[in-house]
């Protein structure tokens, strides 16, 4: 899939590279380079004509007087009829009310990666929606300008505040936050925060917003002023269905930086019928938090093949337990790539001989392929079930391409919180196995070393508070996991949605687990190095040279905050070797 979403700049061209956006071919890879800005969006131009096509059916379609939430009210309104001079109207206020987002305002990086997956549903062509909001949407991750989002509000049903808040930004009632075209704030510089211990740059950032004729048009000057809470705005336009733009929420930092220019914002769009719900039909930001958080989890499942191997090597570990013959036996594929990836790691042949080593090791060394091994299947089924939703349609009511509307429940994410609650549950039995090692780093009777790697006087503690540490965060993890957030239940608009998913609690849960799950084995990783330089025959492989080249080097008791730090940033290079 990744060569049809990826275009790099050909050789001297000073463009930046494209991520193609056709509606079918978005790649995780592709979705976190567009969150990143590593990449701008190139719109498939076949793919905005499906979605113009699909426009006119679905006007042809609603005049027939069956299409919910065009024609209707929503939820246990369903039945409540709309007049058809009403529809634009009905719209606004569904887009309005729907509004209702609390919590922390999301990160800049997340709320990116919900407007590429929403752009890249809306080119599928099942909602009927106006293509002028593609455009607005493309034209905002281009411009690296995001809507304000908060964290509640949605329960694995539909994104229905975040992008109702969406919305209105995109029809210029609430203020756009960025840096702006060319800008280092928010978005527009380095690659955002991640699970990894990097804040976000998003923290203070610009704020912009502006009213206009809607995408597609002239963009016509806008005239910015300040508001009251510190943030820039459009003169009021007095038009027939807008009502007064709320108050946006204030950004810390908003005033010491100067707002985006007009022409650094998206063209505002002019509202049609039809347009609200087909937007908010989505769990875009849902499956962004989990594209994000998964493409954390692979790489730290990479980086823990190092780290797991290096622990090995310290304690002279057998290596029987990694044997491709053993791996045949059980054909999971987890397993067996656990295995071949420490063999790789280390040197080994597929055959390694044990001769003279223990005759078996702690489990955290001996299961490490099974356990660690589930975890990578877990990871590459939330990324099949990630790639798939992005790449289609789940609006209700959704034309097919042959023309017909059909209500259905596809909006109802089972399927990924499902993933996310297996995900989060197999890094906490990973991770436990990385404490394990790194207690066992500690023994004497394994390792041939002082207890706790201490080389000061008696009665030195040496790493001894790595397993404290560790263990805080595996209980981060554990919490994270121990309760599934697929099990909650929830009865809403009058009993006539009697179920809920709650993919988005269960992709929250992936973040927490998998900052977490960092600290943990980064731990390791300190005292894995710390162990080898003691060593009497340390290994000479890449991850090891790789380690100790940064790792600081001293062994007497001092504060090993900053090692854990710089453990954790290592994890990056670690899963690329």
């Amino acid at each position: 899939m990744e060569p049809t979403t990826w275009v790099p700049p050909e050789p001297g061209d000073t463009h930046v590279a494209r991520v193609v956006l056709d509606g079918t071919g978005l790649s995780l890879a592709g979705l976190v380079r567009l969150t990143d800005a590593l990449a701008e969006p190139a719109v498939d131009p076949r793919a905005l004509d499906r979605v113009r096509r699909a426009r006119a059916t679905a006007d042809r379609l609603a005049a027939t007087g069956r299409w919910y939430g065009r024609g209707t009210g929503v939820g246990a309104q369903r039945s409540v009829a709309v007049d058809a001079g009403e529809e634009t109207a009905h719209g606004l206020r569904l887009l309005r009310s729907h509004a209702g987002g609390a919590g922390r305002p999301l990160p800049a990086r997340t709320v990116r990666a919900m407007l590429a997956i929403r752009a890249n549903q809306l080119l599928a062509a099942g909602s009927g929606i106006h293509p002028s909001f593609i455009t607005a949407l493309t034209d905002a991750l281009r411009l690296r300008v995001h809507p304000a989002v908060h964290e509640y509000g949605a329960v694995g049903t539909g994104d229905l505040t975040a992008l109702a808040q969406t919305g209105l930004t995109l029809l210029g009632e609430r203020p756009w936050l960025g840096s702006g075209r060319g800008g280092s704030g928010g978005a527009a510089g380095c690659p955002g925060g991640d699970a990894w211990g990097a804040p976000d740059a998003g923290g203070a950032e610009q704020v912009g917003d502006g009213r206009g004729e809607g995408a597609g048009a002239q963009r016509m000057p806008r005239q910015l002023t300040w508001g009251p809470e510190g943030v820039a705005r459009q003169a009021p336009t007095a038009t027939a269905t807008a009502a007064p733009a709320p108050a946006p929420t204030p950004v810390q930092g908003s005033n010491d930086i100067p707002p985006p220019s007009a022409g650094d914002l998206p063209a505002p769009v002019t509202p049609r019928p039809g347009d609200a719900l087909a937007l908010l039909s989505s769990n875009a930001l849902t499956l962004g938090q989990a594209a994000l958080a998964g493409h954390e989890v692979e790489r730290l499942l990479r980086a823990t093949h190092a780290v797991a191997a290096l622990s090995l090597a310290a304690v002279s570990g057998s290596p029987e337990a990694y044997a491709e013959p053993v791996h045949a036996l059980r054909p999971y594929p987890g397993p067996a790539r656990a295995a071949a990836e420490v063999r790789r790691l280390l040197g080994l042949p597929d055959r390694p001989s044990a001769q003279g080593r223990r005759i078996q090791d702690p489990f955290g060394f001996r299961a490490f392929p099974q356990v660690h091994g589930a975890a990578l299947e877990a990871s590459d089924a939330l990324r099949r079930i990630v790639e798939t939703e992005i790449n289609c349609p789940s609006e209700n009511p959704v034309l097919t391409p042959d023309g017909h509307l059909y209500h259905h429940g596809g909006f109802f994410a089972v399927h990924l919180a499902l993933a996310l609650d297996a995900l989060n549950l197999a890094l906490l039995k990973t991770a436990q196995l990385s404490a394990a090692r790194l207690s066992a780093l500690y023994r004497t009777d394994l390792t041939g070393l002082p207890a706790f790697l201490a080389t000061g006087p008696a009665g030195s503690s040496g790493a001894m508070i790595l397993e404290y540490t560790a263990n805080s965060a595996l209980a981060e993890l554990r919490a994270a996991a121990a309760a599934p957030a697929s099990a909650g239940h929830a009865v809403l608009s009058q009993g006539l949605e009697e179920a809920a998913g709650f993919a988005g609690q269960a992709a929250r849960g992936t973040e927490r687990a998998t900052a977490a799950y960092a600290t943990v084995l980064a731990c390791e990783l300190v005292a894995a190095v710390r162990a080898l330089r003691l060593h009497p025959a340390p290994p000479a492989v890449a991850a090891f040279g790789l380690a100790a080249a940064v790792l600081p080097s001293g062994t007497e008791d001092r504060p090993l905050t900053a090692d854990i730090a710089t453990a954790t940033g290592l994890l990056r290079s670690l899963a690329d070797l």
